[in-house]
């Protein structure tokens, strides 16, 4: 489903980004589900094309600010940003549980010109091994700051499952590293008060197999708790207006937000 948003984003009269492996990866079911996606919540299409955007930035500021050589995808799934977004001196990390990355591996082995080396492959089963741990193993330098993009997964998992994973985050990086995930309000995760096509949303998503789980209006808490010592979030309101100039009530953007942590403050007026 992400990647027929992403396929679609990619055909847009002035794309915010471009994903030339989208669509074969998308397939008909992919793009089956987004249009059922489309017909009761659309603004889904720009929710999800305003993450990848901003997501796809941070990694070029992050790279170009901060000297960061190390990006971690968490959670990858079919994530095609190793690909999308190389740079010189910069090492793509995907993390995923082996049966999913198996299947995006398959996948990607099929798709013409596909740079399948550009990323390390660092399988983890997420109930039972530590993913620091596992990146560690397959070479991730612990010694320079690395960038995690954790996207698109945080709503699926229980709290303890996002405090147990970002404290290994904050306590097992060097320091400097920064962290990046998209998370949503709780009234989307309880669904208490949430009516029209918030509720709608809340619903569908549970019936894709992928219920929301975690919510939260204010991240800074938790963040504090797992050892983060500097925290931004912007909901997705902000980044329309940023990345497309208009603000819409209506879309319910106050319920997506992102954050950003890191142990360390980073440099200033770098973001």
């Amino acid at each position: 489903m992400v990647c027929a948003y992403r396929a679609r984003a990619s055909r847009a009269k002035a794309p915010l980004f471009v994903d030339p492996w989208a669509e074969a990866i998308a397939g008909a079911d992919g793009h089956a589900i987004a249009a059922t996606l489309d017909a009761r919540f659309p603004p889904m299409e720009l929710w999800l094309t305003l993450r990848v955007a901003y997501l796809d930035r941070l990694i070029g500021r992050a790279v170009d600010q901060l000297s960061i050589r190390q990006v971690v995808i968490l959670g990858a799934g079919y994530d095609t940003r190793a690909a999308r977004l190389p740079r010189a001196g910069v090492r793509f990390f995907e993390v995923d549980h082996p049966a999913t990355q198996a299947a995006k591996r398959a996948r990607i082995a099929e798709l013409p010109g596909y740079p399948v080396d550009n990323a390390t492959y660092v399988s983890c089963d997420f109930e039972r091994e530590d993913p620091v741990t596992r990146l560690l193993e397959s070479g991730l330098d612990a010694r320079e700051p690395a960038l995690v993009i954790w996207e698109g997964v945080v709503m699926y998992l229980t709290e303890a499952a996002v405090r147990a994973t970002a404290t290994r985050l904050a306590t097992g990086l060097d320091p400097r590293s920064l962290v990046a995930f998209d998370f949503v309000g709780k009234r989307l995760m309880t669904g208490q008060g949430l009516a029209g096509q918030g509720a709608e949303t809340r619903r569908l998503v549970g019936e894709l197999g992928e219920p929301v789980r975690f919510g939260t209006d204010d991240i800074l808490p938790l963040l504090v708790e797992c050892g983060f010592r500097w925290v931004r979030s912007l909901d997705f309101n902000e980044l329309a207006l940023e990345i497309i100039g208009d603000y819409q009530r209506e879309r319910m953007f106050r319920f997506q937000h992102i954050a950003l942590a890191a142990a360390r403050t980073p440099v200033a007026g770098w973001l």
